[in-house]
Parts: structure tokens; C-alpha cells; sequence
């Protein structure tokens, strides 16, 4: 069963292939998605990383939380369930 990461304060150049390629080397990257503010069209400085299973993403939030990556230490932590907004400009 995949498992989804949730990754902060990623530095503003951090592309989605470069997400994943750092999460890689702790096994298989089902997905990694930057977060992109629309109306600049620029990182919003995070991300999300879906890993193969949940052994594999424990390993990588142990080891990437706290560490450096392009010049700014990551918030690395399971991803929590996304959570429905009554004041979203979003239609």
C-alpha cells in the first residue's frame, strides 16, 4: 500500500524530477508533485511524495527530515488527508 509524504520549505527551484530523484534512494516514487501557485506560476515551497509502500516512506521521512536540499532544510512527515475549505476562492 503507497503512502503519501508531505514535504516543506523546499527551496523555489526544486522541479518535480528533482523531487523524486532525491526520494528515490529510498525506493519507489509512485509520484512527487511540487505545489504550484497559479497566479504566479511559482512553487509555493512545498510538495508531496507518494512512496510504494509505507516501509519505504518511514525510511525516507527519517532520513530527509531536517536535511538539506537546495539550500533549505526540508519538513519531511506523512502527509495528512486533505481537508475540504469553506473559504476557498476556487470555484
Amino acid at each position: 500500500m503507497s503512502q503519501k509524504i508531505y514535504v516543506g520549505n523546499l527551496g523555489y527551484s526544486v522541479s518535480n524530477d528533482s523531487l523524486s530523484a532525491k526520494f528515490a534512494q529510498f525506493g519507489t516514487v509512485s509520484s512527487a508533485k511540487v505545489i504550484i501557485d497559479h497566479d504566479t506560476n511559482r512553487s509555493k515551497g512545498f510538495g508531496f511524495v507518494e512512496m510504494s509502500s509505507a516501509m519505504e516512506a518511514t525510511n525516507a521521512i527519517q532520513a530527509l527530515n531536517g536535511t538539506e536540499f537546495d539550500g533549505r532544510q526540508m519538513n519531511v512527515s506523512e502527509a495528512k488527508p486533505m481537508v475540504p475549505r469553506e473559504n476557498s476562492k476556487r470555484y
